[in-house]
């Protein structure tokens, strides 16, 4: 039952994946890449987490908190960026 899951859970966020990165080449606006960059990121954090449960490798979930935590910090220097505008 659990590798069917868990092949099911790939899927998905493959799925996911794709429909982020149409957002992120066809995005209107810097925002919305913004945004799509940080979908993707929680996207492989997903995909990290589901591959230390398959593999039964913990340490893989210290590796999904650090792309977080990392992926968190870049929102924030980019969203400094969108409020401050771009230097002229």
């Amino acid at each position: 039952m659990i590798p069917i899951v868990i092949n099911i859970v790939y899927f998905m966020l493959s799925v996911a994946l794709l429909l982020a990165f149409i957002r992120l080449t066809r995005g209107p606006s810097l925002p919305d890449r913004v945004v799509a960059l940080e979908l993707i990121a929680s996207i492989v954090v997903g995909y990290v987490g589901v591959h230390a449960i398959d593999t039964g490798v913990s340490s893989l979930l210290d590796v999904a908190i650090v792309i977080a935590l990392t992926a968190f910090l870049a929102a924030i220097g980019f969203a400094r960026f969108l409020e401050r505008g771009a230097r002229k």
